[in-house]
């Protein structure tokens, strides 16, 4: 395998840091995992360490040097992942079960394969558009698949935050799982959290992604979403991989 790589993780104005992220590789295997813990329940941090430790723990484990099937892994691990939480949370008799987004990717054989669960996503980046991007499982996006709200009134919207879909709650997730992409030489794969999406357009993460390396884009997205969320600025978080090998090699 052939890519280049960047993470960052920013607290913006808050006082803590909730998200955390992630990436890990075998000689054939690549995961990417991002988690969002949602500051609307206690220990928001505790549940997108859980998860993303778990995640990675499942992977090293099993990806020796390959995952036997991608999806399936994908599929399971974030369930399991949410039974993770809740187990952690009895054992440390927590007043309530901490709660976050997720979103992972493995890319092996050249193919990428992401799941996801909340409103943390991934972008799939082509030639200078976006290919394909995650459903946030929100109430705003529920509103925006029915016409009553438009995309201008979605960033502003009193209801952005609310999240229906998450690992570490009382309903058990429903994971959203894509069909294996396969990959060409200078995709860009960005899983990100709220905090760097919310303030920033499609447009602005596409013309910032291609203009240049990773290396730097990702650093001026985060930065640019800085700005613009101001003192409202939330955890912003994101994982980029560039693919560096032809297809089919």
């Amino acid at each position: 395998m052939k890519f280049s790589i960047y993470q960052a993780s920013r607290k913006g104005t808050r006082k803590l840091n909730q998200d955390r992220i992630g990436y890990f590789y075998s000689r054939d295997a690549l995961l990417m995992v991002v988690a969002d813990g949602m500051g609307g329940h206690l220990n928001g941090e505790v549940a997108s360490q859980v998860t993303v430790k778990f995640i990675s723990d499942t992977f090293n484990r099993e990806a020796v040097p390959r995952l036997a099937d991608p999806e399936r892994f994908l599929r399971t691990v974030l369930v399991d992942a949410h039974h993770a939480v809740g187990a952690h949370a009895r054992r440390h008799e927590l007043p309530e079960s901490p709660r976050t987004t997720c979103v992972a990717c493995v890319v092996q054989d050249g193919i990428a394969h992401w799941a996801h669960v909340g409103d943390s996503r991934l972008y799939h980046l082509r030639e200078g558009r976006i290919e394909s991007q995650t459903r946030d499982h929100s109430q705003v996006q529920r509103l925006l698949d029915t016409g009553r709200i438009s995309r201008e009134a979605a960033s502003s919207h009193p209801e952005r935050n609310r999240i229906y879909n998450c690992l570490g709650g009382t309903v058990p997730p429903k994971v959203a799982l894509s069909r294996g992409t396969r990959l060409v030489a200078g995709d860009v794969v960005l899983l990100c959290t709220d905090g760097v999406w919310g303030p920033v357009n499609n447009q602005t993460i596409t013309a910032l992604l291609t203009k240049s390396d990773i290396m730097q884009s990702v650093p001026e997205l985060l930065d640019l979403a800085e700005i613009r969320a101001g003192k409202e600025c939330d955890n912003l978080s994101a994982v980029a991989m560039t693919w560096m090998e032809q297809s089919g090699a």
